[in-house]
């Protein structure tokens, strides 16, 4: 058996020796050296881009919006921080207004600005309205400025979502032989690598 197994192992490695079916490639490939430093640009994953954001803008609203670069945001957050802070603003004022003439009222004093238009009852109902408005506008204040954090937030997460050519949505327009009408419809494609 040992014989057997020499025999067999000679013949295959004379026999694998002596193929001359592969020759040497007389083509030479000429290298180029390339440099990788402008090859690949890596976007970086910072974890720490969406809380950054948010401090930004809990610091001064509408910083964290020119943070992620989404500079057409910061007209709007002071609009609406603006004008719920107005409306704070004038109905405290027309509040006070109120107050007071209701006050002067108490007092023994017949000559407030509403004299001849509103009773007591009317003048206490408009304190109560514009007080019911100001506590409002605070609370429209604290919610912009609550948006305008999250906001920041949701946009620094969605500034590192990949958007490539692999998933696409385009319109599907097939036709019908049955009825003889076109179908329409939305074809979402995506590649997995």
């Amino acid at each position: 058996m040992i014989r057997k197994f020499f025999f067999t192992s000679i013949f295959i490695l004379g026999w694998c020796s002596c193929s001359y079916s592969q020759e040497q490639d007389s083509l030479t490939v000429e290298t180029t050296m390339t440099s990788t430093k402008n090859a690949f640009k890596l976007d970086l994953y910072d974890p720490l881009a969406p809380a950054r954001s948010a401090f930004y803008s809990a610091i001064l609203p509408g910083l964290g919006q020119a943070y992620n670069g989404s500079y057409w945001k910061i007209p709007l957050v002071y609009a609406g921080i603006g004008t719920s802070l107005y409306l704070v603003l004038q109905n405290d004022t027309e509040y006070q207004r109120y107050r007071d003439a209701y006050k002067r009222r108490l007092a023994g004093f017949q000559d407030d600005e509403f004299q001849n238009i509103l009773e007591n009852d009317g003048l206490i109902n408009a304190q109560k309205q514009f007080r019911q408005n100001k506590e409002f506008a605070i609370l429209a204040t604290v919610a912009f400025y609550l948006f305008n954090i999250v906001d920041a937030n949701v946009d620094a997460h969605l500034k590192q979502f990949d958007v490539s050519k692999d998933l696409t949505l385009k319109p599907n327009f097939e036709p019908n032989f049955m009825s003889g009408n076109i179908d329409y419809g939305l074809t979402l494609n995506f590649k997995l690598n």
